[in-house]
């Protein structure tokens, strides 16, 4: 009996010292029944999938539009939101279709929404997908991603501003609404009247909707020369026409200046005035009022505001405020403003398109410097002899195809005759195969490369899918449809799906849809339009053609 019970003990000691074991792993991420540990598992598969040989990207379908087409996490929008439609299905899905709206019912802006995990919210619609969009009679409405129907309405303000632009303070968590810049009518101004306040930023935290405040950006507190303001992970951007770029805390702001925390929704008195909250026609009250310049976080001089922080220790990214300096970009510590050594980023371009550069989205603290034939990989590493400045040094490079290009400046006719030529082609120019996007896929670890060739009137462009570790090529994808280096291009690659919106003359739009195929059979449809047989179709009052 004492044996067994022995045994028992040491069963239950034993079964609890596994528990903690798994308690443990499961809280740094390791529980293998976890639902995010299947997710990754399945996107590795995913990536081996699409970067095998045997795997294609077929044009399954194309629509066009006289409107901008807007591309969110496997919707694509049309006729200014009021049209949106599934591009998962290999034939266009139209998810709603809403009457066409008069020029006050606008949607100036739109953020899509998602659900946060883990969190408790008060209803049911909060768990979907929802779009914010902005309107131009400043109402803020959150619609439902699969339906259309206006969830949420908030009235922002009357006449006195006119709210453009929506952006992330912190993606998913803090939203900020941002008005055109305030300018008084060429009479106005000639009658002496002076307009003090520039720009009115809106703050909400979302799901559930919340009002954080109102804030107003003055002449009087910030200068004369203010050309724009953003705020961004926290920090109060301010711009100016000079080069100058200031960073001031917003959350100290908040501390300092907030009159009073304001509730949606709720009646309130504002400067004599009763109204609700978030409603017509009182709107939101500025209740945030900077009446002394906020504490200076940091200060630069960047040719056109350019200025970038990211990498690990922090760093930030200039070009020195002169024309003679465009295209050369300092990498400088952001403690103590010193140039990293091999800072000094310059690719020596000659071409249209300036070269561009930007951290890594991967938080790898990396660097990405985009030149018409290079895409350089950068990495901050420490030191050889001095441990505290950080050192640019060259991860890995991604160089253009362009083998068959040739270049002489001196050819021989077949007659014989010598021919000199006057000028050298441009680094980008068209006939070269050159770099137009890049981007990067963070659920399947890809860099993606746009390049292209245009001969006369026809362009051919292909994606490029390259390890986001070492720069290797893994997989390239023949973009169907003529390039033309003069139009507006934007190409999303959104794990098995590629997206091509172009934008042509005279505003007419066109959305190429790419799904992925694995059928080896039909390997030969996904490379030629000749051999596929295109069909049309009408669905809710718009032609598609698919295969």
């Amino acid at each position: 009996a004492s044996a067994a019970g022995g045994r028992r003990a040491a069963s239950r000691a034993l079964g609890a010292h596994n528990v903690c074991r798994l308690l443990t792993r499961r809280a740094h991420g390791f529980y293998a029944r976890d639902a995010g540990v299947a997710h990754r598992k399945n996107l590795g598969l995913l990536r081996k999938i699409i970067c095998q040989e045997s795997t294609k990207f077929k044009n399954v379908w194309t629509t066009h539009s006289a409107s901008p087409i807007a591309y969110e996490r496997g919707r694509i929008y049309l006729d200014n939101y009021q049209c949106c439609i599934s591009s998962i299905a290999q034939e266009p899905r139209i998810l709603y279709q809403k009457p066409k709206c008069s020029k006050s019912e606008k949607i100036e802006d739109a953020l899509l929404l998602e659900c946060p995990l883990g969190e408790m919210l008060p209803s049911p619609s909060d768990y979907k997908s929802s779009l914010i969009v902005l309107t131009v009679q400043n109402w803020l409405l959150r619609l439902s991603a699969d339906s259309g129907e206006i969830l949420e309405k908030i009235y922002l303000a009357g006449s006195c501003c006119k709210f453009r632009y929506l952006s992330w303070d912190t993606p998913q968590e803090v939203m900020v609404v941002k008005s055109a810049q305030n300018k008084l009518p060429a009479a106005a101004r000639q009658a002496g009247i002076q307009q003090s306040v520039l720009f009115y930023l809106a703050v909400f935290q979302v799901l559930p909707l919340s009002f954080i405040g109102m804030l107003e950006i003055n002449k009087k507190i910030f200068g004369n020369s203010v050309t724009d303001v953003a705020i961004s992970n926290g920090i109060l951007i301010v711009t100016y026409s000079m080069g100058l770029v200031r960073l001031y805390n917003f959350q100290a702001i908040l501390e300092q200046f907030m009159e009073q925390p304001l509730d949606l929704g709720h009646e309130f008195n504002w400067n004599g005035q009763v109204g609700v909250v978030g409603k017509y026609p009182f709107g939101l009250p500025c209740n945030i009022k900077i009446t002394d310049t906020p504490p200076l976080l940091f200060e630069a001089s960047s040719l056109e505001n350019a200025f970038q922080i990211g990498g690990y220790p922090w760093h930030y990214i200039i070009t020195p405020n002169k024309k003679k300096h465009k295209g050369v970009f300092h990498i400088c510590s952001l403690k103590d403003n010193a140039l990293a050594k091999n800072g000094i980023q310059d690719m020596k371009c000659c071409s249209l398109e300036p070269d561009w550069i930007y951290f890594h989205p991967d938080m790898s603290g990396r660097i990405i410097h985009v030149g018409p034939n290079l895409i350089k990989v950068l990495k901050l590493k420490e030191g050889k002899n001095n441990t505290d400045q950080m050192e640019i040094a060259e991860d890995f490079t991604i160089v253009a195809n362009r083998e068959n290009c040739v270049n002489n400046a001196v050819t021989v006719t077949a007659s014989g005759r010598v021919v000199k030529k006057r000028f050298n082609l441009l680094d980008d120019d068209p006939e070269q195969e050159t770099f137009k996007i890049v981007d990067y896929e963070d659920e399947l670890d890809l860099l993606s490369a746009v390049a292209v060739t245009q001969i006369g009137a026809d362009g051919k462009a292909h994606l490029d899918f390259h390890c986001n570790e070492h720069g290797i090529l893994l997989k390239s994808i023949p973009l169907l449809e003529s390039w033309d280096v003069t139009y507006s291009h934007e190409v999303y690659f959104d794990k098995d799906l590629v997206l091509h919106i172009e934008q042509k003359p005279n505003r007419r739009f066109s959305c190429y849809v790419y799904q992925m195929v694995c059928d080896t059979a039909k390997d030969d449809e996904c490379s030629s339009h000749e051999k596929t047989e295109r069909v049309f179709c009408k669905k809710g009052g718009r032609i598609f053609e698919y295969i």
